[in-house]
This record gives C-alpha cells, sequence and structure tokens, in this order.
C-alpha cells in the first residue's frame, strides 16, 4: 500500500508544483467516514460529503505549496505553505489512510516568525 498512498498525496499535493484540486476529484479519494481535525480553531468535520461541502462553498481558497511529503505505509506528512492572499501559514498535514482511503487529516497551521537572535550563531 506504500506506494499507492503516496501517489495518492502526490497526486493531489505536488512537491514542488501548483496544487489544483477539484473538491470532487478529493471527495473520490477519502472515506466516507473521513474526519478532518483542526487544532488550533478546535474544528473536527466528519465526513467526506461535509468536506466537500466546506470546499465548494470556502469563499477564497489560499494558494498552496508543498514542500515536502514523508511517511509510509498508511502515515504520512505533508508540509506545505498557504497563501492568503498576503497572509502565510506553514502547514503540517497528518494523514491518515485506510483501505487506501484518507481516513483522517490534522492540520497544524503556524504563522512565520522571525527567529531570536540567539539563535543565528547555529543555524544556516
Amino acid at each position: 500500500m506504500t506506494d499507492r498512498n503516496r501517489e495518492v498525496l502526490e497526486g493531489l499535493w505536488p512537491v514542488d508544483g501548483v496544487v489544483t484540486l477539484s473538491a470532487e476529484d478529493e471527495h473520490a479519494l477519502r472515506a466516507e467516514d473521513y474526519v478532518l481535525e483542526m487544532p488550533q480553531s478546535g474544528e473536527r468535520l466528519v465526513g467526506r460529503d461535509k468536506m466537500l461541502a466546506l470546499q465548494s462553498e470556502y469563499p477564497n481558497p489560499p494558494s498552496i505549496e508543498i514542500q515536502r511529503i514523508v511517511g509510509e505505509g498508511d502515515h504520512f506528512v505533508v508540509l506545505g505553505r498557504s497563501d492568503y492572499g498576503g497572509d502565510i501559514y506553514y502547514v503540517a498535514n497528518v494523514v491518515e489512510f485506510r483501505d487506501g482511503l484518507i481516513a483522517r487529516e490534522t492540520r497544524i497551521y503556524g504563522s512565520p516568525f522571525d527567529p531570536p537572535a540567539w539563535r543565528a550563531s547555529y543555524t544556516s
């Protein structure tokens, strides 16, 4: 299953490519009892039909740049950068598969920030 699950993710979210998703195409890749959790907002969405409805009503979807996909088997993390019209968020999306379909996603969003000066000598 590892290769198929990775192919699903790379088809949805190509690394170093422009994400141009169709809500209907995504819908077909999700389990009926799909769950999306977003800890920062406390939102929990249950059911792939609800996700399709949410995506269909989304007023201004962000542009998304996928930076990396890591994992194997049924567990992956997708790292990306979302631009909401100038408001930037970095996203770590924990994706879990079941029977070849996306069963659960946990999306964690963070805003960029300037690093503290004391760390400068340790980073490049």
